[in-house]
């Protein structure tokens, strides 16, 4: 029995052991992969739950009910307000530890209403090297990490979910679309909405991992490394360039050291996060 194998046969026992789960569901790849292994072990004792929120694409909302379906585990949608307050909204450094706490205590009134034990998020073990302060919520919220507990690494999640042959294995990381905007410059639906649509028309080049950091009407696109050197001699620099000014940006720029996960937590400094160049920001 090979290590992935033990991992995998460690995480059923373990959610077999819970009785009946409720699973924060984003459609991503480390929550697609808890859900499915927990609808292997639980079945009608496992519900799924999306956020419904301005800083959630509504095209990973879909994505998430499509995948829950195939999976055949009920899903449901949650509205979330953390858009509402003020200790999100300011955005701070640890603006994600408020959007965490009200998405779980909206998760956890979900559970208690329907008599389901416990509440999980697919964090796996490679999460904690990025600066998360949504960790100290869901620690506080009681929510669990199966993932992380079996010793899934980000690794191990994308090769046991193509060995089940699990839809989006091998799908981009996604994040929060709040993480696109700076620490201290308040977040506003309109502007969450802007980026969205501008990483939807980039993709539409053809690029799979784009992030758009948006600074008031000031862009920085973000693209794979590898893509870079393309990307800025093209000719599709030009169109994207104009297609997110009809957005109401009015700079546009591309960073030259390309996608990396957080990089609007260098600000920090010192005090800040690690940088990692691969995860789900």
């Amino acid at each position: 029995m090979n290590a992935l194998t033990v991992k995998h046969e460690r995480l059923k026992r373990r959610l077999a052991s819970l009785g009946s789960l409720l699973v924060a569901y984003s459609g991503g790849v480390d929550s697609t992969l808890l859900l499915a292994v927990a609808a292997s072990v639980l079945g009608r004792r496992l519900l799924a739950v999306t956020a419904d929120s301005p800083t959630f694409p509504a095209a990973e909302r879909r994505e998430a009910r499509r995948i829950a379906r195939r999976l055949g585990v009920r899903h449901r949608v949650v509205r979330t307000r953390e858009l509402e307050d003020p200790r999100f909204r300011e955005n701070p450094a640890d603006r994600c530890y408020w959007c965490k706490r009200g998405l779980l205590g909206a998760l956890r009134a979900v559970a208690a209403r329907e008599g389901i034990a416990a509440v999980a998020l697919g964090s796996q073990r490679d999460d904690s090297r990025d600066y998360r302060p949504g960790e100290r919520a869901a620690r506080e919220m009681r929510a669990l990490s199966p993932l992380r507990d079996a010793g899934f690494t980000r690794r191990d999640v994308r090769l046991l979910s193509r060995r089940l042959g699990l839809p989006g294995w091998d799908r981009e990381p996604a994040a929060c679309l709040a993480s696109r905007i700076p620490y201290g410059r308040p977040i506003e639906r309109a502007a969450l909405r802007r980026v969205e649509r501008a990483e939807e028309l980039l993709r539409a080049e053809g690029l799979r991992r784009v992030r758009v950091r948006a600074d008031g009407t000031a862009a920085r696109i973000e693209v794979d490394p590898a893509q870079v050197g393309a990307f800025v001699s093209r000719r599709a620099r030009l169109s994207a360039a104009r297609a997110l000014r009809r957005l109401g940006f009015t700079a546009v720029s591309v960073d030259l050291e390309g996608y990396r996960t957080g990089s609007l937590n260098e600000a920090l400094g010192a005090k800040g996060p690690r940088r990692t160049r691969r995860g789900r920001r």
